[in-house]
């Protein structure tokens, strides 16, 4: 039963992995731009929903009604007014545009905040949970961190696959030039999508903020943790991202539970073994 515990403890927290994973593979699927700067917006995600607490008096996940709408018009104009000027066949300029923006990200919320440590109080919810079978509970919190991280992908998934939006999505992934030519402006496409990849960033941000400590440094690392996901679920995938969380987290936490130490460096591990046994990921999307 411990081990059981430890699984599906795992298995919750890579949902908040994927979280992380699907704004990436959102924004890499769309128009190829490797965002350096991704988990800083994450971290910036959380601080707004600091603020928003904070100011306003509501409850943290309240506050997504706000950070959501608000990082995706920062991600508009971001897009809008800075990153569509490095997109070409070069991928160098927006990696080092988007890590400028990172660098830029960290000191400003450091001059703000300071380095201390916050954390957003959910009340209660953080510590509700209820029997699953005897000798393992799950948390009512992760639980719905997980499913949110489930709404999202599925979400993502359809809008790709069944909507006008995501048909506009695909075609300029597929041939920017020749979607210009049939009249979409992909300027414009390529602002949305990066729109839609910093409200999925608000949500992880926001729950982030509720289960862990934050403070301005932390992006980096939950970059990698998105990187991973993206590589292991297989790039172009957005279900595989999902099951790339999965993998991470269940990693971290069987190495966590074996030496506490090793929680991340189990997750580590398990990315190099799958990406020197399939390159291309476990579910990489399908051609033609």
């Amino acid at each position: 039963m411990q081990w059981l515990n430890v699984i599906i403890q795992g298995v919750l927290v890579g949902g908040l992995y994927a979280m992380f994973a699907a704004g990436l593979a959102l924004i890499f699927g769309v128009m190829r731009l490797v965002n350096i700067a991704h988990g800083d917006l994450i971290v910036l995600a959380a601080y707004i929903a600091l603020v928003a607490t904070e100011s306003l008096g509501i409850n943290p996940l309240t506050a997504l009604v706000i950070v959501a709408p608000v990082m995706a018009a920062i991600g508009y104009a971001l897009q809008r007014g800075l990153l569509n000027r490095t997109l070409g066949d070069d991928l160098l300029p927006p990696l080092l545009v988007t890590f400028g923006l990172s660098i830029i990200i960290q000191n400003g919320l450091l001059e703000l905040f300071t380095a201390d440590s916050r954390r957003l109080a959910a009340g209660d919810i953080e510590v509700a949970s209820f029997p699953l079978i005897d000798g393992v509970s799950i948390g009512v919190l992760p639980l719905l961190q997980f499913a949110a991280a489930v709404a999202v992908i599925g979400g993502l998934q359809v809008l790709f696959y069944r909507t006008a939006l995501g048909r506009a999505f695909r075609a300029t992934s597929d041939d920017p030039a020749v979607a210009q030519l049939m009249g979409l402006d992909n300027r414009h496409v390529f602002a949305l999508a990066m729109a839609m990849s910093l409200a999925v960033v608000g949500v992880a941000g926001v729950l982030l903020a509720i289960r862990t400590n934050f403070d301005p440094a932390i992006g980096p690392a939950r970059l990698i943790f998105g990187f991973e996901a993206v590589i292991i679920g297989g790039l172009g995938s957005m279900w595989g991202t999902f099951a790339g969380g999965i993998i991470l987290g269940v990693a971290q936490a069987i190495g966590a539970h074996i030496n506490p130490g090793w929680q991340v460096l189990a997750g580590h591990l398990a990315f190099l073994v799958i990406l020197a046994v399939r390159p291309e990921g476990l579910f990489p999307k399908v051609q033609g």
